[in-house]
């Protein structure tokens, strides 16, 4: 359609001037594509290895790196000859005697990290942790709720000692007092699980005392004190689970140590609440019961002589 528009025909195209290559203008190409397919048409530089004295080398992008850090190197091997000849112009006018400036340390001298470096280090990057995960889940701490994530976690208030009436107190009937728990002596802080240890949920007997006889018997409404003599070796390792569960869990937080009263040896052992069972107690009870029974024989045989 070009020539319905101009019937002359097209004028020819004004040939536009050529740019030097790099070479010629004595400058480092901006890209290594800018005079491709030419050859290599970068300026040469003497061999900063210096192997061979005439021997230079290309500016192209390839070289450019080693010889940055050529460069680099010997600004800094400059800068340290600098350095030397100021210490030793110093050291000789403390020999003459003249007041001379405190120390220069060497400009080149590579820092080591130290205690305090790595204290740095470990803080930025706590921050930046907490930063992105503000970031991403809109929570410093990456959504955790953990007991980890909680400051009393990491303060020592896990040896308070507690009477069993002053535990009873923490049973979740108070709404303003944590709900506290108790196994085998161990006082734990069951708060963040009110609906099930406070009052109507289905394990409240537990919360205010503790019923470490329950957790290894399973009668969990007759067996709800602290003694556990005479219990058989698996009801101790559901006891030694339980415990393991309460310290091992990720929201619940041991705070301290009831403290309760000495039971009598005298005293009757609870009953089990399943009949077969308490048919079959423990052996370890028969042995006491045996070693007892022993003792009195011989106590008889000793008033015999």
């Amino acid at each position: 359609m070009s020539w319905i528009m101009n019937p002359q025909g097209t004028p020819a195209r004004r040939e536009q001037p050529r740019r030097p290559p790099a070479a010629a203008r004595n400058e480092v190409p901006t890209s290594p594509w800018e005079e491709f397919p030419n050859n290599d048409t970068y300026p040469r530089v003497p061999d900063p290895a210096g192997l061979e004295p005439d021997r230079t080398v290309s500016t192209k992008q390839a070289n450019r790196p080693f010889l940055a850090y050529k460069e680099y190197r010997n600004k800094m091997e400059a800068e340290h000859n600098a350095w030397l000849k100021r210490k030793k112009e110093r050291e000789e006018k403390l020999a003459r005697g003249e007041k001379v400036g405190p120390e220069e340390p060497d400009p080149t001298a590579e820092e080591e990290v130290g205690c305090l470096g790595l204290v740095k280090f470990i803080v930025y990057l706590i921050i930046f942790l907490m930063l992105a995960g503000k970031f991403f889940t809109d929570s410093f701490l990456w959504e955790y709720d953990g007991k980890w994530a909680r400051l009393k976690t990491y303060i020592p208030t896990n040896q308070r000692l507690f009477s069993e009436g002053l535990l009873s107190q923490f049973d979740g009937s108070d709404t303003e007092k944590p709900v506290y728990l108790a196994i085998d002596g161990d006082v734990y802080d069951v708060s963040e699980n009110r609906a099930t240890y406070g009052p109507g949920g289905p394990y409240h007997f537990m919360a205010g005392r503790d019923a470490a006889r329950a957790f290894a018997t399973g009668c969990f409404k007759t067996h709800q004190t602290h003694d556990i003599r005479g219990l058989t070796d698996s009801e101790m390792q559901g006891l030694n689970h339980w415990k393991k569960f309460f310290a091992n869990h990720k929201t619940y937080t041991k705070i301290g140590r009831v403290v309760h009263p000495t039971i009598d040896p005298s005293s009757p052992i609870p009953e089990h609440c399943d009949p077969k069972k308490a048919q079959t107690s423990n052996p370890r009870k028969e042995t006491e019961e045996s070693r007892q029974a022993g003792r009195e024989e011989e106590k008889l045989s000793h008033q015999e002589l």
